[in-house]
């Protein structure tokens, strides 16, 4: 049985990360971490896990933690990389959800995020944890980036045509939505019910800190550098990211059905990639509690502009369901085990 330790266990994430393991077969939080919770019982904090846990959440402290087998930061950013370094020479084994290792470019990760990385040199160890990509280099890894939400929709749902240099990768355009709990847990007047209900607003539009780390890996798999313009938008719900995402074919002579052929192709070992059938229209409530990326192909009017449809739960295949299929990786186990559960609906 895996030892697992949680640092930041009170945000929509942590919690997510605790309702996800109950149910894992080979996998138990021994540690959960919370400077201001310090002494609580996770089961008071979130009464949905009465039965299911009964820890206390306790201060961070590296010598405890690298007591597990395997530590998840599910944290703001500039946390993890406090503790990192110490955790890896103590042999243990990390999966940070927050965007500390997931730009290559400590010069870059620091201009999006205005201040200093403090650990650059580690940026070369981590692996970036999007499975359906680098399962490989994921089994051998002693660091995880995991992927941001916003980033697992799109970068799914422009993999193949890149692989396959089938679009002009200098004229990506993504436009996607999330809900509310992609904005974490903290009280904020934005936030309010009064403030998002009945609402629907694009936001961080002249640039947004899930790019960089988009159009690196997009170029990764295009082989060379790529341009995506991408619009977030704040949706007046809880959980869930669609993104509707174009892009312009180079040969317009390829067909849909083509390239439905090469979407399903690329994900047919893939467990939680979901390529649906022509003319279908994923939606978020199909996605919702699981850890499935559900994806469909357009074409509008026999044009050139392929349009692809990419939903995901941001909390789960976003976040801690894609935490826990890379630790699920790292550690030879089933793939998909702890996270075979149905979405929820209605």
């Amino acid at each position: 049985m895996l030892k697992v330790g949680i640092v930041g266990g009170t945000g929509y994430t942590g919690a997510e990360l605790l309702r996800l393991i109950a149910s894992h077969p080979d996998a138990e939080v021994a540690m959960i971490t919370s400077r201001a919770e310090d002494g609580v019982p996770v089961d008071e904090l979130f009464p949905s896990l009465r039965g299911f846990s009964d820890l206390r959440f306790t201060v961070p402290d590296v010598a405890a933690l690298a007591t597990c087998d395997v530590v998840f930061f599910a944290t703001p950013h500039n946390v993890a990389m406090n503790m990192v370094p110490e955790l890896l020479a103590a042999g243990c084994r990390v999966i940070d959800l927050s965007a500390d290792f997931r730009i290559r470019d400590a010069g870059l990760w620091s201009k999006w995020y205005n201040e200093e990385h403090l650990c650059p040199e580690i940026l070369e160890q981590a692996v970036y944890g999007l499975p359906e990509v680098n399962a490989a280099k994921i089994v051998d890894a002693k660091l995880i980036a995991c992927p941001g939400c916003y980033p697992t929709a799109i970068e799914l749902g422009y993999l193949p045509l890149l692989e396959k240099q089938l679009v002009d990768n200098q004229r990506l355009i993504a436009s996607a939505v999330t809900g509310v709990s992609g904005a974490g847990r903290q009280a904020k007047v934005d936030n309010l019910f009064s403030e998002l209900s009945e609402s629907f607003k694009a936001y961080g539009v002249s640039g947004h800190r899930h790019l960089p780390e988009i159009e690196q890996e997009l170029s990764v798999a295009a082989g060379e550098s790529v341009s995506l313009t991408f619009t977030p938008h704040l949706l007046p719900q809880v959980r869930g990211i669609h993104g509707t995402l174009y892009s312009e074919l180079l040969d317009p002579a390829v067909s849909l059905e083509e390239l439905q052929a090469i979407f399903e192709a690329r994900y047919a070992n893939a467990p939680f990639v979901d390529v649906m059938p022509l003319g279908s229209m994923p939606q978020t409530r199909t996605v919702r509690g699981s850890n499935m990326c559900r994806i469909a192909l357009h074409r509008p009017q026999d044009r050139n502009t392929l349009v692809v449809l990419s939903a995901i739960d941001n909390l789960v295949k976003g976040a801690a369901g894609q935490a826990i299929q890379n630790m699920n990786i790292m550690f030879g186990l089933d793939e998909t085990a702890g996270l075979q559960g149905v979405s929820l609906l209605p």
